[in-house]
């Protein structure tokens, strides 16, 4: 069983990649096959380079299609405007049986036909002039080679049809639109008849798609029983809004998932998010992997009211997906690879000792950081600049403080340098308490911010024993030491 997803050429988005992963959750649930398909029929929207960003992206994001424009498939090609010779039969066909008829109307008069349906408060529809014109009449303006669209005849009563998600339903399409066109006038097909073709050859199944084409499925239903096919089950799901119900702008640049992806957003924090906050699961948990989303996907449970997206949410969904993936030793090492990279664009030159680079090193500090932070950016941040750089202290800043930072800092590097096996943060923290409790001016308090400052330059932060740790022995010496050396 074939399972399809549309996509219209353009960039992917939350929207898209909400309706994929859907049709890939039902594909792999169901053993059938998930295909994309790239309908590029609207010449005058192609965007270069789109339809390589869509695959990209759904590889990126864990769900690749089974049959596409790059994994190929036996029911191909997978691009609308290489299939055209189909939908010209299609259509031939149509005007032979007399369900499609020639239509001349220039877009002067549709223009004209708008605007006066506007002015009297009505929708603007094709008032179907066309359908009238006699054999011969046609044949003398097609001879002519006057412009034409092929338009489809509605038909007056639509049969009710089984929505997946919405029941039964019914519009009378014909009550309210105009016969559609199904082919323009430069002989490329709309949406309609394309992907009732398309589904028909691909011998599709199921199709998964937006709400927004819940209506136009009676017209599509139509064209099926014109051209004798049997139409594939729909399930309409609904629309993906902002949380205050607005619609996801496709002009914020921040919709489109390549955007997530620059951002250093996890695929897995993409796929729990969009997931969490609609309906077609068996449970609503946070922090679901791909694996999970696929045995708890269920169809019967998606509801028709909209999903409302909080973004603001995002950072704390990446943050238990990135603490996962630093648990998980083979992906552990990728991150550290990628850390790498950002600590040495950042930093480059002016990191003073190599050790840092060393994967040892920032394995350590994943760890004591993972659960703290939400994305790997965050650790090249001006905060965590101490992991990578020696803070410049003067001796002025910490005397300030308290006049006892000589003995604090000498006793702390006593403690470090006879700490052994024991160079744990329990041990750590025990240690500085009992140095606290030898002077006689600094309390314990005073003596972390005096240490805090000495190692990082900063005031707040993780607790000192944890940067202790991160540091490692010798280069909390060192940065003690130096200190000093004032």
């Amino acid at each position: 069983s074939g399972l399809v997803f549309h996509l219209l050429s353009g960039f992917l988005h939350l929207g898209g990649l909400r309706t994929a992963l859907y049709n890939f959750l039902f594909a792999k649930q169901q053993g059938g096959t998930f295909i994309l398909r790239l309908e590029d029929t609207d010449q005058s929207r192609l965007i270069p380079g789109a339809a390589q960003n869509i695959q990209h992206m759904l590889e990126w994001a864990g769900i690749p299609p089974d049959e596409s424009v790059c994994s190929g498939g036996q029911y191909g090609p997978y691009v609308q405007s290489q299939r055209l010779h189909m939908y010209s039969a299609a259509a031939t066909s149509l005007l032979e049986s007399g369900h499609a008829y020639h239509c001349f109307c220039t877009s002067q008069r549709l223009e004209l036909l708008k605007r006066d349906a506007l002015r009297s408060g009505q929708t603007p529809r094709y008032d179907n002039r066309c359908r009238q014109l006699k054999t011969n009449q046609v044949q003398e303006k097609l001879a002519a080679g006057v412009p034409h669209v092929i338009r489809f005849r509605l038909s007056s009563s639509s049969e009710p049809f089984e929505d997946m998600v919405f029941g039964w339903t019914r519009h009378e399409v014909a009550e309210v639109e105009g016969d559609p066109v199904i082919i323009k006038a430069d002989g490329f097909p709309t949406y309609h008849l394309a992907s009732v073709v398309d589904d028909t050859h691909m011998r599709v199944s199921h199709v998964l798609r937006g709400s927004e084409w819940l209506i136009s499925t009676c017209k599509h239903l139509q064209l099926y029983r014109a051209l004798d096919e049997t139409p594939p089950t729909y399930a309409h799901l609904p629309l993906l809004l902002n949380r205050d119900g607005s619609k996801l702008s496709k002009r914020q640049g921040d919709i489109y998932i390549q955007h997530f992806k620059q951002q250093g957003l996890l695929p897995e924090a993409l796929l729990d998010i969009i997931t969490h906050c609609g309906s077609g699961f068996n449970s609503n948990r946070l922090g679901r992997r791909l694996d999970d989303l696929i045995e708890e996907f269920n169809v019967s449970k998606i509801t028709t009211h909209s999903a409302l997206l909080d973004l603001d949410k995002l950072p704390e969904f990446n943050r238990i997906h990135l603490q996962r993936r630093i648990e998980d030793e083979g992906f552990c090492c990728h991150l550290v690879d990628e850390l790498k990279n950002h600590i040495t664009q950042t930093y480059g030159s002016l990191i003073q000792d190599p050790i840092v680079l060393e994967p040892t090193y920032i394995q350590r500090v994943l760890h004591l950081r993972k659960g703290h932070i939400t994305s790997l950016k965050e650790l090249v941040s001006p905060m965590y600049s101490y992991l990578w750089l020696r803070p410049s202290v003067s001796w002025q800043q910490l005397e300030e403080m308290s006049s006892e930072v000589q003995d604090i800092t000498a006793l702390t590097i006593q403690v470090v340098q006879g700490c052994g096996n024991q160079y744990t943060a329990e041990f750590l923290t025990a240690q500085l308490k009992l140095i606290a409790k030898k002077l006689k001016k600094t309390k314990y308090s005073s003596v972390m911010k005096i240490l805090r400052l000495a190692l990082t330059g900063e005031q707040q932060g993780p607790s000192v024993s944890e940067v202790m740790i991160s540091l490692g022995e010798q280069e909390v010496c060192f940065r003690l030491q130096r200190i000093l050396k004032h």
